[in-house]
């Protein structure tokens, strides 16, 4: 007898980009079959009919590191609801600040990885962390990675003027050696303003990454022949190119771009914060569910934001297979156009919009977690406080009225 069985849903297979009704059963917190399981009995069993069955997805750049980063947020009130089994956190901590993150993370219920910033104090503010080159001590990473080889897959470095100061791209070349020393990817953040982007990309190495890849930065795609050389250059070099949403890095123009030239971004991700959390981002799903209204196909989409960004750091995860790890998302597919926003604004209709139904870790279902409110110091529309105003009404009608009738309520406690 298995522990469960997911019966009759549409199982996406990343790896062999297929889709196929089948069931899924789960024995140990592993995938023990897959196929057709009619005569089979479970312990518990769980309908997909009508649904997507996923692996747990992975979201390659995110920031969690709650109460020791400017940007940090609490994985677990959003995993549930989304389907993200796996977090990377991109950078929230260095070399000063691993050891916090590593103890915070330790025993969770997901599972996470973390890139080290090259700046040893990590985001502890908002920027500027790169502008004394003091702080990028390559000997003090390669010693913090030394300390946590399971938990530390890359090195996180922004790129733009504000947090670099007048260093132009010296903290990337920290970033790099660093990289050669550890034998890890980097992970570049590009960002607006000053600093070219092609000097950045000629930069770096097949396996490296740049994220906010279809961001503000790049709006000269198409146009700029400086510019479009050097994307299609690292592109064809092996760079991998990650969407990394966020609060100001992603434009639908500029995703469109990508896809017009054939140069499909390998990953979909969220950065996912406490600036971006609230809108436009939200969640990973609303993310890959942009990628889909542009053109994407969902086989594509999944992929992006599973086995892909486990390959780009050499992380287990991201397939649904026998003997792996039962780390499952069950989705809903709808196809009622509904407007989807990038970070200026822009609207796309949706064509195919994610909703998760269940997340699976190790074949436990992820219990409901009520969000954390915003820091009072964040600024929000007046739509957005109405909307987690009638949110928090909502939850509190629910919770506060009894369960049940009193007539149908089973006494725990037998009368003598």
């Amino acid at each position: 007898m298995y522990d469960l069985i997911i019966r009759d849903g549409v199982v996406v297979d990343p790896v062999q980009r297929a889709l196929r009704r089948s069931d899924v059963a789960v024995s140990g917190g592993l995938i023990c079959a897959i196929g057709d399981l009619a005569g089979h009995e479970a312990r518990a069993t769980r309908s997909a009919q009508g649904l997507y069955v996923t692996p747990g997805l992975i979201d390659l750049h995110t920031h969690i590191y709650r109460g020791g980063s400017f940007w940090g947020i609490d994985p677990t009130r959003i995993a549930w609801r989304s389907g993200v089994t796996t977090w990377v956190d991109a950078g929230s901590a260095g070399a000063h600040t691993i050891d916090n993150l590593a103890a915070q993370t330790a025993g969770h219920d997901l599972t996470i990885h973390a890139l080290l910033h090259i700046a040893a104090q990590g985001l502890v503010g908002r920027t500027g962390e790169s502008a004394d080159l003091a702080n990028l001590d390559v000997d003090a990473f390669a010693e913090a990675v030394s300390r946590h080889p399971s938990l530390v897959r890359g090195v996180k470095v922004r790129i733009d003027p504000s947090t670099v100061g007048t260093n132009h791209l010296l903290p990337l070349d920290r970033a790099l050696t660093a990289g050669r020393a550890t034998g890890l990817p980097v992970m570049v953040h590009i960002g607006a303003g000053s600093i070219p982007v092609a000097e950045t990309l000629d930069k770096l190495r097949p396996g490296d990454i740049v994220t906010h890849c279809a961001g503000p930065a790049v709006q000269g795609f198409g146009s700029d022949p400086v510019l479009t050389t050097a994307i299609r250059r690292a592109y064809e070099n092996g760079v991998v190119f990650d969407i990394g949403h966020g609060a100001g890095g992603f434009l639908f123009s500029a995703a469109e771009g990508y896809l017009s030239q054939g140069l499909v971004p390998q990953v979909i991700s969220s950065d996912l914060h406490q600036l971006s959390i609230h809108g436009p981002v939200f969640d990973l799903p609303t993310v890959m569910s942009k990628l889909l209204a542009i053109g994407m196909d969902l086989v594509d989409v999944v992929t992006a934001a599973t086995v892909a960004p486990a390959r780009a750091l050499g992380i287990p995860g991201g397939t649904i297979e026998v003997g792996k790890p039962a780390d499952l998302a069950l989705f809903r597919v709808e196809t009622t156009p509904e407007p989807l926003g990038d970070v200026y604004g822009e609207v796309r209709p949706s064509t195919q919009r994610l909703y998760n139904e269940s997340t699976y870790r190790a074949g436990r279902l992820l219990p409901p977690c009520w969000p954390d409110p915003p820091p009072a110091t964040l600024p929000l529309s007046s739509e957005q406080e109405r909307a987690l105003g009638e949110l928090d009404a909502a939850a509190r009608a629910l919770l506060t009225r009894s369960l049940v009738h009193p007539s149908h309520v089973r006494n725990q406690i037998p009368r003598p």
